[in-house]
Order: C-alpha cells, then structure tokens, then sequence
C-alpha cells in the first residue's frame, strides 16, 4: 500500500527534558511502530497505510536520537532503560491506557522486548521482525557464527571513529545497508534512500545512533537485562530467513521466558523484511492484531 503522508500528523512529545517526534494515523486501538537501525519513522511507510486501513491508530516515532527527535549527549542517554520509558511516555502521550500491539524491528525489536518484560500493563501484543530478544543475543555471543555476524556492534564500541566510517562518501555504508541489503530488487528507491540521508545528516545524529550499541555493553546494561522478567503477552517474531546480521536461531524464544510464541518465518526475505515482502508482513501483523 502507498503511504499518503497528508494524513499522517506530526507531533512532539518530551520525557525529562528529551523531545521526541512521532506521526500518527488512523483511530483504534493503538499500535506503536518502533524503527532500528540506522533508520526513521518512514520506515514503516509499508506498514502505517495497511494498519490505518484495518481500523488501527498508529505511532510510529524517530526513536531518540535519530532524526527529528532529540540527541541528548552522553551513551548512558541510550540504555534500554531510557528507551523503554519513551515508549511508555509515547503511549501516554497518546491519551491510550495501553497498546493493543508495540511492533519492533532490529533495535526496535531490542527495545519492544524489553518494554514488554518491563511495561506489561501498558500493552496487549508484541510483534518483533528481526529482532532477537536481548538476552539471547548476548548468549549466542558465546559462538564465533553470531560473533562474525555481529562484528560491527564491537567495532561501534570505538571513539569517533564508527562516526568517520558511517559519514565517509556521503554515508556510502549506510546507504549500502538500506539500498542493497534488502532482498527484494527496488525495494527501496532513490527518492526513500533520500529520507534516509537527510536523517542521518542531522546534527548529532550519527553518534547518537551508535551510541545505542555502546550504551548496550555498558555493565549498567548488562545487569539490567539479567533481571528482565519473562513476557507473558502473546508475541509474535517475523523472520527474514536470509538475515546477514542475526543467526536463525535467534528467531526462537526461549519457551520459558516467552511462552505465549509464534514464530512466522519468511524463506524470501533477508534482515529488512518489512521491506523485502511488505504485503506478507502486513497479513501476518493483521492476523496477529485480529
């Protein structure tokens, strides 16, 4: 579906002293979109129009510091902590006494798993492409596949000089991330990629973005996500199957943790699977909501 932005509004909201920028859309239950990396709102722009369409309210915010929204100095800004409680602070902001649904991918999908241990009154579903809960992640550090995988997260936990790399050919790595890591041919035009570069032009926006994966390192952190309660709600996990950065197995919840799981994997996709097969997510999603 085609995303007619004359109906989206923007608006901002702020959480200790922290402006943060969202669209909304449609009336409903309330379902909050939550981007990764190195993303924005707009990616969602497959998603918004087909929840608008089946009766949803949507939120889909630029995730602190990113884009629009505020870049408070500092990786301590960036714990999943403070994350959580923008998504908190967005639902309230809504005026909804909770979600029906809080959907995340890569590090939105980070951030929703562990809004839901940590928020459980404040939603009703949680819905995760792409995205290993937290803690899974850390234990599948253990192995050289995953670490391979995940090469770039140690390589961000440098000084400034991530920075140079991301900026360095006007953003050629990212650029390359967004454009030709989806599997679908066009999945993303020249014209999308250019919402993309604007975002990552902002002031600050580069090391705010990748503070995210040094602030998740951080002890503080670690401890935090050893005491995260297991989620009860029901979820669901959408998997692109060709995904360069997270091993397959980190699609299946521990049934213990998370006992109310379904996994939906798709053969055709890659990590951006929202964007590689946008009308079989959107089926999935609905059917989930319903």
């Amino acid at each position: 579906m085609t995303l007619d932005e004359s109906k989206l509004s923007h608006r901002f909201t702020e959480r200790s002293g922290v402006r943060l920028h969202y669209v909304e859309a449609g009336e409903g239950p309330l379902v909050v979109l939550l981007h990764g990396f190195p993303e924005l709102w707009y990616s969602w722009r497959h998603q918004i129009p087909a929840l608008v369409e089946a009766g949803y309210r949507v939120i889909a915010p630029d995730m602190r510091g990113y884009n629009l929204s505020d870049k408070p100095r500092g990786v301590a800004a960036y714990g999943l902590g403070e994350l959580t409680a923008d998504v908190a602070a967005l639902i309230e902001a809504s005026g909804a006494e909770r979600a029906a649904a809080v959907v995340g991918h890569d590090w939105g999908a980070a951030v929703a798993w562990t809004f839901a241990a940590r928020y459980p009154a404040l939603l009703d579903r949680l819905v995760v492409l792409n995205g290993a809960r937290p803690q899974r992640l850390l234990a599948a550090f253990r192995t050289a596949r995953q670490l391979r995988k995940s090469w770039y997260m140690f390589f961000f936990q440098l000084p400034k000089l991530p920075e140079l790399l991301a900026r360095r050919k006007d953003y050629a790595w990212l650029r390359a991330a967004v454009k030709h890591e989806p599997q679908r041919p066009g999945a993303t035009s020249d014209e999308e990629l250019a919402r993309y570069v604007e975002a990552w032009s902002q002031p600050g926006a580069l090391t705010a973005t990748i503070n995210y994966y040094r602030a998740g390192f951080r002890p503080s952190n670690l401890r935090g996500l050893a005491r995260t309660p297991r989620v009860d709600a029901p979820v669901l996990v959408i998997w692109g199957e060709h995904d360069r950065f997270l091993g397959a197995e980190l699609a299946e919840p521990d049934p213990e943790l998370v006992p109310n799981a379904r996994v939906a994997r798709v053969p055709d996709a890659g990590h951006f699977v929202h964007y590689d097969r946008p009308e079989r997510v959107n089926q999935l999603l609905l059917e989930f909501l319903r």
